[in-house]
């Protein structure tokens, strides 16, 4: 019995020192043939002391139930030294060099930025929102989530109201204090920016490994760039015409190179005459506008209107010739899953003659 006891002391030391180690992989190797020889030597020594059991004997009952203890002792001890930890997710750095680390998917989420929001939903995860802003109005179950407000500078006290395991916001200077603010309350927030393509692509596939759907994240990205793909290669050899794209009006606003719509404007055959500017959307003057001399404008519907009201842009030859394109805003306004749609939109105003064929491939 000494023996027996000796070779059980021995097995649960290399057994619990290989399950608990993680550092040492070669050392994890070594550990495991060791707990293996210990038990099949204490398995062994078990057999021969059974061998030596008188039968029927009250001291072979004594001894059969000491053997039993000991036996599932051991295996008792040895499941909770193997006991699997808690999987914990991979930290992600976001666009503040923030660190987001999640223990768990996130089963409420609160959204603030309508691009998001749109890619939650296209993931198939719009059922965890339980925040948004209040621009979020695609698709149209959008619309059933409470509304927190703004995405620029939000509520915090409505956000931590939510009870939310992750916010996602917009990575601008104007939310860096929300951001923090959110952190100090312990709840995992995700600060993004989106201003590019390629921003869409990273964001949509980082949403879809935390929320845990990355394949379903994976076919949207690609969908989207097929779409993208099959305009670009639609317009390529076509004339180039150069446009004008307005943003705001007072001040004069418009979009430079560091915009996915200066993007959307190169893939549906056009040039952006003010894609010489890295800014997203500088400031500019009608003055300078009217120098560059754009044949096309692109305004919004209510862009359009103040165009054509305001005499200032009556001598412009864009305008003189009625080259205002009228594009739909909530469409092309967001860097989201229907950046294929809106650039099949812009490129049909651009060159109507392929409206028929890109329509024709959307189905």
């Amino acid at each position: 019995m000494a023996a027996l006891s000796l070779q059980k002391a021995s097995f649960l030391k290399n057994f619990c020192e290989f399950a608990t180690e993680t550092q040492n992989p070669q050392k994890k190797t070594q550990q495991r043939l060791f707990s293996f020889v210990d038990f099949v030597t204490a398995a062994r020594a078990v057999t021969k002391s059974i061998k030596r059991i008188p039968q029927f004997s009250v001291d072979s009952v004594f001894l059969w139930q000491t053997l039993w203890f000991l036996v599932c002792t051991t295996a008792l001890f040895a499941a909770a030294c193997t006991s699997t930890p808690a999987k914990v997710a991979s930290p992600t750095i976001d666009d503040f060099g923030d660190t987001v680390a999640l223990s768990d998917t996130p089963k409420r989420v609160v959204s603030l930025n309508p691009a998001t929001t749109e890619i939650i939903f296209a993931i198939g995860a719009g059922d965890r929102l339980v925040g948004r802003t209040h621009w979020d109005l695609y698709p149209a179950a959008a619309s059933k989530v409470p509304d927190l407000g703004s995405g620029i500078r939000p509520n915090v006290e409505a956000v931590v109201g939510a009870r939310p395991d992750l916010v996602l916001l917009y990575a601008s200077v104007d939310n860096r204090p929300a951001a923090a603010r959110l952190h100090a309350a312990g709840i995992k927030t995700l600060s993004l920016k989106i201003d590019h393509i390629a921003d869409f692509h990273r964001a949509v596939r980082l949403i879809g490994r935390l929320l845990g759907d990355s394949a379903q994240a994976a076919t949207v990205a690609d969908s989207v760039q097929r779409t993208l793909d099959r305009v670009r290669s639609a317009t390529t050899g076509l004339p180039t015409p150069t446009v004008f794209w307005h943003i705001w009006d007072a001040p004069l606003i418009t979009i430079g190179r560091g915009s996915y719509m200066n993007e959307l404007v190169e893939i549906a055959g056009g040039r952006n005459v003010y894609g010489d500017m890295p800014d997203v959307s500088p400031t500019v003057g009608i003055e300078d506008v009217l120098r560059r001399n754009p044949q096309y404008i692109i305004a919004g519907p209510e862009g359009s209107t103040k165009i054509l009201s305001d005499p200032r842009w009556s001598i412009a030859p864009a305008v003189k010739a009625k080259r205002i394109l009228v594009a739909d805003t909530s469409l092309v306004g967001r860097p989201a899953v229907r950046l294929g749609e809106a650039a099949i939109q812009l490129a049909t105003l651009l060159h109507p003659e392929i409206a028929t064929r890109l329509r024709e491939g959307s189905h």
